[in-house]
């Protein structure tokens, strides 16, 4: 297991070294003066000069490129152009939001997807497989910016349960956080409780005719037993996946659900950027982007092992 974890890290190096290249030619090779884009049409030539300064775009690209990868690697991301402030500040201060919101988010997913995909396939042919199917398929194809002001207006307008908007930290306490994070969850959950609970289906459905699935009932193992031990344990691969690249796509930003709820996450953050042409900020949320991507990727591949040992060989 353990040679196999240290393959899969090495193999994400070379993956995080060309994103990190990719990243420092995105401003230097942009067609035209990066300082004259960075600062506008109306910058005075003593404001360009201190911005190639400043930008170090003054220096050979080789001298460039040592330069900022050595201060990346010190968790140094520079400095936004617009609020003059740390980039990695500035993530810090976003990214709890986002987190919280796409952990709350995934539990609810999976709590949710996982038995109703079981059970969907258990019950394959039946009311309830359809009614499973269409729930998946209501969930996919209604906007998410509509199952938000839905939500709102059923929840927080007309039954006061809920806040409009805002955002409460969870060190402020678990009740303002849940009370503020429960209507966003739930409208991003809508698209990932279709999505995992279509995947559980079909790949349940998939395992229960197989030889060990009869073993196990020819035995008299409670349903119940042979339904989650058996059959979605060899099952989980392909769920895994969807799971853990839905988690990696919240984690990188909801935008309109951030903007719907009116959560300071990570999305706005990007998007200000790139509306405000602040390169700093926008390359460091390449960098944090793929970072997070490989991460997850390295976490689900180790996870599969544990389901099936014959993996790591």
């Amino acid at each position: 297991m353990l040679v196999y974890t240290f393959r899969r890290i090495l193999a994400a190096v070379p993956v995080l070294l060309t994103v990190a290249v990719f990243v420092f030619l995105l401003l230097r090779l942009t067609p035209g003066d990066p300082a004259a884009i960075i600062a506008g049409d109306m910058a005075t030539p003593e404001q360009l000069e201190r911005i190639r300064t400043s930008l170090g775009l003054d220096k050979p690209i080789v001298v460039q490129f040592f330069s900022w990868f050595w201060l990346l690697m010190q968790g140094d991301l520079g400095t936004s152009l617009i609020s003059n402030t740390p980039v990695s500040g500035m993530i810090a201060k976003h990214i709890e939001p986002t987190i919280s919101l796409a952990l709350l988010t995934i539990v609810l997913s999976v709590a949710i997807a996982v038995p109703l995909g079981v059970l969907a396939a258990w019950r394959h042919g039946t009311w309830i497989d359809y009614t499973v199917m269409t729930i998946s398929v209501v969930g996919f194809s209604v906007p998410v910016f509509v199952i938000g002001y839905i939500l709102i207006q059923f929840f927080a307008i007309d039954l006061k349960w809920f806040p409009v908007q805002g955002f409460r930290s969870i060190t402020r306490g678990i009740g303002p956080f849940l009370e503020r994070a429960v209507l966003p969850s739930l409208t991003l959950a809508s698209i990932y409780v279709a999505l995992i609970a279509r995947m559980t289906r079909a790949s349940v459905l998939e395992v229960l005719g197989e030889d060990y699935v009869r073993t196990a009932r020819a035995k008299g193992l409670k349903e119940k037993t042979v339904l989650f031990r058996h059959a979605l344990r060899n099952a989980a691969v392909p769920v895994l996946t969807i799971i853990g690249t839905g988690f990696a796509l919240l984690i990188t930003g909801v935008v309109v659900t951030e903007s719907i709820f009116n959560i300071p996450g990570i999305g706005r953050l990007t998007v200000d950027a790139i509306l405000a042409r602040d390169y700093p900020v926008i390359q460091g949320m390449i960098l944090l982007t793929s970072g997070i991507y490989v991460l997850v990727n390295l976490i689900i591949d180790l996870s599969y092992s544990f389901f099936d040992p014959r993996i790591r060989y």
